[in-house]
Formats: structure tokens, C-alpha cells, sequence
């Protein structure tokens, strides 16, 4: 049976040189396989007689055990092989940024905020904010607001439920609580914007009962109206990026400030674009005037020492005449189609 030997040292030469699975595969099917090298072996056991059977047999067994032995180890480390592989050629760097296109826009409303903070932050200016939620002494009485003004009624002021005491919380329906919490806590002089959202019940193309409002306050003892002009023909020059602004002050009436006055700005229509700056149209643009020295009494400052002014305007409208959008409710649709539109895309 020298031959078996022989047998044994080519199908392990085989075994060895198999470079895969499917060559070892191959390799154990020609040994081990019914028609196979071994197997045809086995099957001469029946025509030997018994003396040569009880040699042979054993030893064909053992060569049978011993080859499949092989072919397993081998299987083993062909597997292992294959895996360190399919790793190598499909590692992932996780720690490597993914390379996608943003998809993702700023909303106008944050675009403008975000410059209206910027000009008055260089003109020295700081930002103040406060609660969505306010009482009855910072949203009206400290602002001057008389016992019975319509501003204090149901159709004009979202009011929450009584409390026992009788007093009702509100949705702020201007930014002036947020000057008047600064001159609570803060002594002169004062130079803030107090940039927010405010509600009031109200709706239609140019107007919604959520809306974002930005205002000013300087507070200082020799503050007057020329300094509300010039800061304010500055502000409108910086945003809408135009070397020259024409503007004019028409008297109005608000509680909180006295004297006060509406501030139209000039503008030409080309077709559907609205340019600022230039031509023979007036259009109103925000609300202003002198800190009313019953406002300066209501927060602790004395006014025969000081004066200041205050302004506020509509952070939407001043979003709708930059980016010529045509419709203030679309603001709050939540469209992605008119995000995708009037957005910007994050560094523009």
C-alpha cells in the first residue's frame, strides 16, 4: 500500500495549492467525491480477502479522515483569507466627511434678522431678548397704554384664561416689553435692539397673527430726534445697500413714545421690483419717536436727567421689499418649494 502514500502526499500537494474555496472544492470532490480518488479505493475493500481487508481497511479510513482533516483546515483559512479580504476592499472611513451637496436653506426671515443685528452691532448697538409670554404691566402699562385703549381688547391681543386674582397673561404683541425689562434692570446709557416674535389676531396678505418685529431703544441725557434720523436713514442705507435713502417723518400717535412719527422711505416700482432710494413714491416703512416721559417714570429713570428715542419695525415687510416676496403668509406655510426659492444657502 506504499501507493496510499503517494496518494496521500498529491491530494495534500492539492490541498495546499488550492487558492479559494471553489479550487478546494474541486480538490475534495476528486478525493472525496463518489467518483474520487479515495472513494474508488474504498470500494476495492470488497474483493480483497478477508486478511487483506483487515490491513486496508484501517489504513483507508485513516487516509479518508486524514485528507478530509486537511481539506477542513485548509477551508478554514481560505474562509479567513477571503473575509480579511471583502474588509479591506469594503472599509468604510467613517471618520471622513460625507461629500453632499447642502439641501438645507436659511429662511428669509432668519437672513434678515441676521443682518439687521449685524448693521446695529456696528453702530454700537446691543441685543436684548425676552419672554413670548408677558403680563399686563410690561406689554401695556409700563408702555402707557390708558385703562380701556382698544390695544388691551380680545380682537386685537391673544389673553390666556384669568387667574384667580383676575389678571391675564398675554402673547406679547409688540417688543417694547423686552426696552422696558432692559430699563428695569439696566442703568443709563442704553443702546439696544430687541429683535422677536409677536402676535397679534390679525391675517391677510400683509399680515399674520405671528410675526417678527425688530425695535430700538437708546437712552442717554442728551439723546433727541436728529439722532433717531440719522440712525435710522443709516440703518435703511446698510440694509438695502443703497448710497442714498430720501425719507420723511409724518406725526402719529403712539402711547410710548412722544412726539412720534412714521417713517416713509422713497421708492420707485419697476414692474414688480420695488427699488429703495430712488424715485417719487413714499412708501410707510416703521413707527418711531421720543421715549414718553411717562415710560421713563414707569422703569425708574428719572426723565428731566434723561431722554431717548425708540423705533420698531417689521422684520417681514423689511424681508418682502429686499427679496421681492409677494405675500406675507407664505412665510409660515412651511413650503419647501418657497424655501428652496426665496432661501439662502448656509455661507451666501
Amino acid at each position: 500500500m506504499d501507493d496510499l502514500s503517494r496518494l496521500e502526499d498529491d491530494i495534500t500537494a492539492r490541498i495546499d495549492a488550492a487558492a479559494d474555496i471553489r479550487a478546494l472544492e474541486e480538490v475534495r470532490v476528486s478525493a472525496l467525491g463518489k467518483k474520487g480518488l479515495v472513494s474508488e479505493r474504498m470500494k476495492t475493500l470488497g474483493r480483497m480477502t478477508p486478511e487483506e481487508r483487515k490491513e486496508a481497511g484501517p489504513r483507508l479510513n485513516s487516509l479518508k479522515q486524514r485528507v478530509g482533516e486537511k481539506i477542513g483546515a485548509r477551508k478554514a483559512v481560505l474562509e479567513t483569507e477571503a473575509l480579511a479580504r471583502q474588509l479591506e476592499e469594503e472599509a468604510v472611513d467613517v471618520t471622513l466627511p460625507v461629500a453632499l451637496p447642502p439641501r438645507g436653506r436659511i429662511h428669509p426671515v432668519t437672513r434678515v434678522f441676521e443682518e439687521v443685528e449685524a448693521i446695529f452691532a456696528a453702530m454700537g448697538f446691543e441685543v436684548r431678548e425676552g419672554p413670548d409670554v408677558e403680563d399686563d404691566f410690561h406689554n401695556f402699562t409700563a408702555l402707557n397704554f390708558p385703562e380701556g385703549h382698544p390695544a388691551r381688547e380680545m380682537h386685537d391681543t391673544f389673553f390666556f384664561e384669568p387667574k384667580d386674582d383676575g389678571s391675564r397673561m398675554l402673547l406679547r404683541t409688540h417688543t417694547s416689553p423686552v426696552q422696558v425689562r432692559t430699563m428695569l434692570k439696566e442703568k443709563p446709557p442704553i443702546r439696544i435692539i430687541a429683535p422677536g416674535r409677536t402676535f397679534r389676531c390679525d391675517s391677510d396678505q400683509t399680515h399674520t397673527p405671528m410675526f417678527h418685529q425688530v425695535e430700538g431703544l437708546v437712552i442717554d441725557k442728551n439723546t433727541n430726534m436728529g439722532h433717531l434720523k440719522g440712525t435710522l436713514e443709516a440703518f435703511l442705507k446698510a440694509f438695502f445697500e443703497v448710497d442714498e435713502v430720501k425719507t420723511r417723518f409724518r406725526p402719529h400717535f403712539f402711547p410710548f413714545t412722544e412726539p412720534s412719527a412714521e417713517m416713509d422711505v422713497g421708492y420707485a416700482r419697476d414692474g414688480e421690483r420695488i427699488e429703495i432710494g430712488t424715485g417719487g413714491d413714499w412708501m410707510e416703512i416703521l413707527g418711531c419717536g421720543m421715549v414718553h416721559p411717562n415710560v421713563l417714570t414707569a422703569c425708574g429713570l428719572d426723565p428731566e436727567e434723561y431722554q431717548g428715542f425708540a423705533f420698531g419695525v417689521g422684520v417681514d415687510r423689511l424681508a418682502m421689499l429686499k427679496y421681492g416676496i409677494p405675500d406675507l403668509r407664505d412665510f409660515f406655510a412651511a413650503d419647501t418649494r418657497w424655501i428652496e426659492h426665496y432661501g439662502f444657502k448656509p455661507g451666501e
